[in-house]
């Protein structure tokens, strides 16, 4: 999958079927008319273009997703930090650093993160 961008409605389409997966095309149509007032074929259209990109399939009826929801917006993330930062999550940090102030809390996840991968 090479594009992790999504819309608003297509995020929340998204969420619909991680919540409720695995379920018929059928049940996906009646969600998306109460949650979003999409009629069948709009349902099918974004489900279509959804599976292409390779988020989720639909086989024989039934929808599933290919990647979970976290393996998904690790992706996001991963895809935002290499276009935005060339890859270079010092970089990134930096950058979300000057605006926001980390709490010792969160300095302290993220030095317990490094240290468990360094000692892989």
């Amino acid at each position: 999958m090479t594009d992790m961008k999504l819309g608003v409605v297509e995020a929340h389409f998204a969420d619909i079927i991680w919540k409720h997966e695995p379920l018929s095309s059928g049940e996906l149509v009646k969600i998306c008319e109460m949650e979003l007032e999409w009629k069948k074929s709009t349902t099918y259209t974004v489900l279509k273009k959804l599976c292409e990109r390779g988020l989720f399939q639909n086989q024989s009826g039934v929808v599933t997703s290919l990647i979970s929801k976290e393996e998904f917006h690790s992706l996001q993330s991963e895809q935002f930090v290499t276009e935005t930062f060339e890859g270079s999550l010092p970089a990134f940090i930096a950058a979300f650093t000057k605006r926001k102030r980390l709490t010792e809390g969160e300095i302290q996840a993220i030095r317990e993160m490094i240290d468990s991968i360094g000692e892989d």
